[in-house]
């Protein structure tokens, strides 16, 4: 089929080969690539019940029909596994340049099972993959690992000598359960632990490189939409504001609208927010926008501190949830700290959101004397040490690094741990934007943020953010929408550009299929389905769609929360729009 490669390339570690599997059309017309593709590939390559961690699981990278063509926000990819954070379904998604590097190598995904006896390093191209020795890398930070592996593809192809390389940092090789894979030095597959999981198969880095060229069904069709949607982010008010400020820009809006996780998720706003918004970072730091290849949003902020300790230090950052998660629920009032923390997340390869959440958990752990750790809110050098000993799972670290529900239960602190499914949440509190709530409930992985992006329409005024009822309806078009991105590989920030129409011309113009809205939310439940399918074979019950109990009995600011019965109806509604049962049960399961 036009759009796809029709196969996938399976590498056994244990046995260091490779077999290339074919792709019939009808799983592809069905699914779409990506997420679609590669949550069959999940069920069909992994059993019900096997440890995360262990040489069974697989995990799987993979690309969509839009990768590597003209269409703006094509260049990202997806990494799906189970996860060791959770237990359940995972994916993780990353920008940069990665995701065309993967495309050239002829494969609609990657799936990688086993274990290496030793450390290694993959080299996966158009002619299949190649093992490599990592005994040289294993230790080494992800900026470290990433130019290595780069300078040795130069030498050693010099007619293509640029290549996309992901790696983990030594949280993944210490199996920390929300260990990242990052590419880019500074673009991260950041939640659910896909780093722990490539740790596990003892791969320290994948190059990505080749010479094979995606045949698409229309180009012309392709390249005029292109043109028609560059014209169009030119005066784009959501492009102009995530150029100008970034993701930044919502500390200052989640601080008025009193939804901002602070003090551990005791408050919705920090009285000092104006020190670590998006203004206080271009005041006091050199910035410069920042894109992926073929992106004109720029979202991204390219900063260098100016002065004080710090002076010098250079990240892509610090985003939003990064910020939160430091400065609101860790209380660091000093943007140029959080940098300095966002940096050794990024280097020792742990997720900032999960980090944060656990390091200001270990903060009430310690004034609670649940532990003899001496931190407080604010400490930043407290806070850089922790990050070290979870990465390197010593002392209090070794606790934390395997996730919340283990700290929670190891220091009789359950039920004050913010989590479901394991997951921490985002930047969102769900006492103030209750759709939040729901896509905290039922994300496929836990308290994610991105499935629905729920919190634009209710920050923009499109719904109401108190609304129950009726809610899920619009929440649930809303989800399958941006299913299908995740079929695609698509940035999400292109999601007010790309509207129903407009996802219909880049499936046409690049697979050939001639779909409506109906076809493609058909496609969006089967995906939805097989990875409700993938949780329930896992072991999900019902009350693991439920939030945490402090939100429904701790209220933050005027007297806000989301009452344990505004939880039920939506989760209620939302059973029902997607035709599931009432244990959240999709006809037809094969759990």
């Amino acid at each position: 089929m036009k759009g796809f490669f029709n196969q996938y390339i399976l590498v056994d570690l244990g046995k260091r080969s490779f077999q290339v599997v074919g792709l019939d059309d009808g799983l592809l017309k069905g699914y779409l690539g990506g997420k679609g593709l590669s949550t069959r590939l999940l069920l069909e390559h992994t059993s019900q019940g096997l440890d995360p961690l262990g040489p069974e699981n697989c995990l799987i990278f993979a690309t969509g029909p839009a990768s590597g063509t003209p269409v703006w926000g094509s260049c990202r990819y997806g990494v799906y596994t189970k996860s060791p954070q959770t237990g359940f379904y995972s994916e993780s998604y990353s920008g940069g340049t990665v995701g065309d590097f993967i495309t050239k190598t002829g494969f609609d995904a990657i799936v990688i099972k086993g274990r290496s006896s030793e450390p290694l390093w993959l080299e996966v191209t158009h002619e299949g993959a190649k093992f490599h020795s990592a005994s040289g890398l294993w230790g080494l930070d992800t900026h470290e690992a990433e130019e290595e592996v780069k300078g040795v593809v130069r030498e050693t192809n010099p007619s293509r000598p640029n290549s996309g390389v992901v790696v983990i940092g030594p949280a993944g090789e210490n199996l920390v359960a929300f260990a990242v894979v990052e590419n880019d030095k500074w673009r991260s597959a950041g939640r659910t632990g896909v780093g722990a999981v490539m740790g596990s198969k003892r791969i320290k880095a994948i190059a990505f490189w080749g010479s094979s060229k995606r045949e698409i069904a229309d180009p012309g069709l392709v390249k005029a939409f292109s043109r028609q949607i560059s014209e169009r982010g030119k005066e784009d008010p959501g492009v102009k504001a995530y150029k100008s400020m970034g993701t930044p820009m919502l500390v200052k809006i989640m601080n008025q609208a009193g939804g901002f996780p602070t003090r551990y998720w005791q408050k919705g706003s920090f009285e000092r927010w104006e020190k670590i918004s998006a203004e206080a970072l271009h005041q006091r730091c050199e910035v410069r926008p920042h894109a992926c290849l073929k992106c004109f949003i720029a979202c991204g902020r390219m900063t260098t501190v100016r002065e004080g300790r710090h002076k010098g230090l250079r990240i892509e950052g610090p985003e939003y949830e990064t910020i939160y998660a430091f400065g609101g629920l860790c209380e660091v009032d000093e943007i140029e700290e959080i940098i300095f923390l966002n940096d050794i997340c990024d280097r020792l390869g742990m997720d900032t959101i999960s980090s944060g959440n656990l390091v200001a958990f270990a903060i009430e752990a310690s004034r609670r004397g649940k532990i003899a750790l001496k931190l407080d809110y604010g400490d930043v050098d407290g806070i850089a040490k922790l990050l070290q000993e979870i990465a390197f799972r010593r002392g209090v670290g070794e606790v934390l690094a395997q996730g919340i529900r283990h700290a929670a239960k190891e220091w009789g602190m359950e039920e004050y741990a913010i989590h479901v499914k394991g997951l921490e949440p985002a930047g969102y509190d769900p006492r103030v934007l209750k759709g939040m709530g729901l896509a905290y409930g039922t994300s496929d992985r836990g308290a994610c943020h991105l499935r629905a992006t729920f919190y634009k329409p209710e920050l923009s005024g499109m719904i109401d953010p108190d609304k129950i009822r009726g809610k899920a309806k619009m929440f649930v078009e809303w989800e399958d929408r941006l299913t299908i991105f995740d079929t695609l590989i698509l940035c999400r920030f292109f999601r007010d550009m790309y509207q129903w129409e407009e996802l219909a011309t880049i499936i046409r113009g690049t697979t050939g299929l001639d779909l409506d809205r109906e076809a493609m939310r058909a496609i969006s439940a089967n995906v939805t389905n097989a990875t409700r399918t993938f949780n329930l074979r896992e072991g999900l019950r019902p009350e693991d769609d439920r939030l945490p109990s402090r939100f429904h009995r701790e209220a933050i600011g005027p007297g806000k929360v989301i009452t344990q019965e505004e939880m039920a109806v939506l989760l209620r509604e939302y059973y029902e729009a997607r035709g599931w049962d009432e244990k959240g049960i999709p006809p037809q399961s094969t759990h």
